[in-house]
């Protein structure tokens, strides 16, 4: 198992959940307060693209250069990074709010994958339906006419959503499933599901292919036996936890993990540095996107991205 070491740029606000890159090496991240940033690699300088005006979780790039954004209040948007204009793609899926818009992935014709994860809690109370493992998660598809469909239901806290490089399939995390789903797009299998990684030794938040083909997982946080046990306990019992204090509740551990699956489900590679201890000041990767030969992370819980040469 590598043990890479990280250095961290800082960014001006807090919550950088995701990272892209784009053709020039520019990396874009989104924080909690709906700002979308623009970091320089080579100066560590970043400039102010756009406000969503909600909060911008997952972020993909279109084949027009344009940015989207799946922001955890406003839906599926579409943001132009010359200008900093903002559209809204898409809000309701079968004629109600989405709840929790969370992580996309975007096809060579524009079609956008995308993720809500609850249909209960939103990006607030995520933890309520961690916990309670509401299993109300979706996997939607946007249509570049604008047409919106349903395509996977059922998931276990709907997170990352990626492509296949011959996109002939879409994969999506189960969060709290600890899997990775994956829909058959293309081939004798056309409409199937099954998976391409169960067992996961944590909670994937993000993932996104590389440019390396592979698929990218961040692991936000490893196995909890407190949580893992509620998942069998009683609803009420399950509902009740979400009740008590914050500092009562199960919290992830200060880890630092990605990993990257080739389109058999193998394991290609697994890059850990852990906290308390050893590790730099950055934590709870929630975004990876791996570029060049770098892997870029993002953090929930951090006002900075990092970044790991890969092995």
């Amino acid at each position: 198992m590598s043990r890479p070491s990280l250095t961290v740029h800082p960014v001006p606000s807090m919550g950088a959940e995701d990272v892209v890159v784009t053709m020039d090496g520019t990396v874009l991240t989104g924080t909690e307060d709906g700002v979308i940033w623009a970091l320089d690699p080579a100066t560590g300088s970043t400039r102010r693209v756009a406000d969503t005006g909600g909060r911008p979780l997952g972020l993909e790039l279109l084949p027009d250069g344009d940015l989207v954004v799946c922001d955890a209040r406003r839906g599926v948007l579409r943001v132009s990074l010359g200008t900093g204009a903002v559209e809204v793609l898409v809000d309701r899926v079968e004629g109600r709010a989405m709840m929790f818009c969370n992580n996309a992935a975007v096809a060579a014709d524009g079609t956008i994958w995308f993720s809500d994860s609850s249909l209960h809690f939103g990006v607030e109370r995520w933890k309520d339906d961690f916990v309670q493992d509401t299993r109300t998660g979706r996997l939607v598809r946007r249509d570049p006419d604008g047409s919106v469909e349903v395509v996977l239901t059922g998931l276990a806290f709907a997170n990352g959503v990626a492509l296949a490089a011959d996109e002939s399939y879409v994969a999506v995390a189960e969060c709290r499933g600890r899997t990775v789903v994956r829909l058959w797009l293309a081939g004798p299998r056309a409409g199937e599901r099954d998976h391409l990684v169960t067992d996961l030794p944590g909670y994937p938040d993000n993932i996104s292919r590389g440019s390396d083909g592979l698929i990218w997982v961040a692991v936000a946080s490893p196995v909890d036996g407190l949580v893992e046990r509620l998942g069998s306990a009683p609803l009420l019992l399950r509902r009740a936890i979400t009740r008590i204090p914050e500092r009562l509740q199960p919290r992830p551990a200060q880890t630092i993990r990605v990993q990257a699956y080739d389109d058999t489900g193998r394991l290609v590679h697994d890059l850990d540095l852990e906290r308390p201890g050893d590790g730099p000041g950055f934590h709870m990767v929630t975004g990876v996107r791996e570029h060049d030969g770098r892997v870029w992370l993002g953090s929930l819980h951090e006002p900075s991205v990092a970044v790991i040469d890969r092995p």
